[in-house]
């Protein structure tokens, strides 16, 4: 996928910051407001994405749990 490549080196307070801006682009998406046209012609790429990004979250979420540690939902306020 164009634009992975590794965090390692980057500062802890870097890498939350960035995950803190994907989840606000992810969160910006509206799949409802595309017309058929549009979401038949990015399928395939919407697609692609979407498993892409379901691995690395698998990925980084069994990183945590081998650690022993538990990923919670957040408490609303």
């Amino acid at each position: 996928m164009v634009g992975c490549y590794s965090l390692s080196y980057m500062s802890t307070n870097e890498v939350m910051a960035r995950l803190g801006a994907a989840v606000s682009a992810l969160g910006d998406v509206d799949v409802s407001a595309w017309s058929e046209d549009t979401l038949n012609e990015q399928l395939g790429e919407l697609s692609a994405a979407l498993v892409a990004l379901d691995s690395v979250l698998s990925r980084v979420a069994g990183e945590v749990r081998a650690r022993g540690l538990r990923i919670e939902e957040p408490v609303s306020a």
